[in-house]
């Protein structure tokens, strides 16, 4: 299949070894990390015949995991960058998942353009984190982009997230815990009741630098604190839940 599908300079194809699925990436661009796969893990219980929004779908990374891992009926991503939108729709091609994954290239701050209030079922995200003109500024626009708030910040995302959800509808994030006050208190701002809580840790005596979180449109306060995910073990090695995500064990 590689050879029907053109690749630019400094693009590669990934294979994600679970269903044969494959991604297109560029080296010298942003490239997924393990935050996205353990997203797209975190949510893999959406229900079936789902309609899911991917918002800053990037490389299309959580929504080509999720064609895979769940049955929805359909993903629809939105990603500004005109780049990285195109290398997405090229990895949908390589996939054979023009009937499930659809991309759209705008801003998510569009989205009432394209579709009407509570039209979604489940929205994922893994939104920028950085505040604008915060931290190592890369130099590389394309990571700029996709990790400061620049184009939108974590307000807008949760905003669109609440117009597009339906009622009761399912929101899964993964961000950063030293903004989680923020995350949290967004959320309820427009009433999206977290409901899930699971903190991500390299190992035991690590601090944590990822955290996911699960929420409800319009539902009741309730909050569950998931066991803690630790990536490596005592040895440096991945621990079984890790190699499970990553379908080695």
């Amino acid at each position: 299949m590689k050879e029907n599908i053109e690749l630019k300079e400094n693009e590669r194809i990934d294979d994600l070894e679970y269903k044969g699925l494959k991604i297109i990436q560029n080296k010298e661009g942003f490239c997924f990390g393990i935050d996205s796969i353990l997203l797209s893990d975190f949510a893999k219980n959406i229900k079936k015949g789902a309609k899911v929004l991917d918002l800053g779908a990037g490389t299309g990374i959580i929504a080509t995991l999720l064609c895979g891992k769940t049955e929805l009926s359909e993903i629809i991503g939105i990603e500004v960058q005109e780049e990285v939108y195109e290398m997405a729709k090229r990895t949908i091609q390589l996939n054979h998942l023009e009937n499930k994954f659809k991309l759209i290239q705008d801003n998510i701050l569009n989205l009432n353009n394209y579709f009407e209030k509570n039209s979604f079922d489940v929205i994922v995200t893994n939104p920028p984190y950085k505040k604008k003109e915060t931290g190592i500024q890369n130099e590389d626009i394309r990571r700029l982009i996709s990790r400061h708030e620049i184009e939108a910040n974590l307000e807008d995302f949760i905003k669109i997230s609440k117009d597009m959800l339906k009622d009761k509808g399912e929101f899964y994030i993964v961000y950063r815990p030293e903004r989680l006050v923020d995350l949290l208190s967004i959320m309820r701002k427009y009433k999206i009741e977290p409901k899930k809580i699971r903190f991500v840790y390299s190992n035991i005596h690590a601090v944590s630098k990822l955290v996911l979180v699960q929420g409800v449109k319009n539902g009741k306060p309730f909050l569950k604190l998931e066991p803690n995910l630790y990536i490596y073990d005592e040895k440096g090695n991945y621990t079984d839940e890790i190699l499970k995500i990553y379908h080695k064990k």
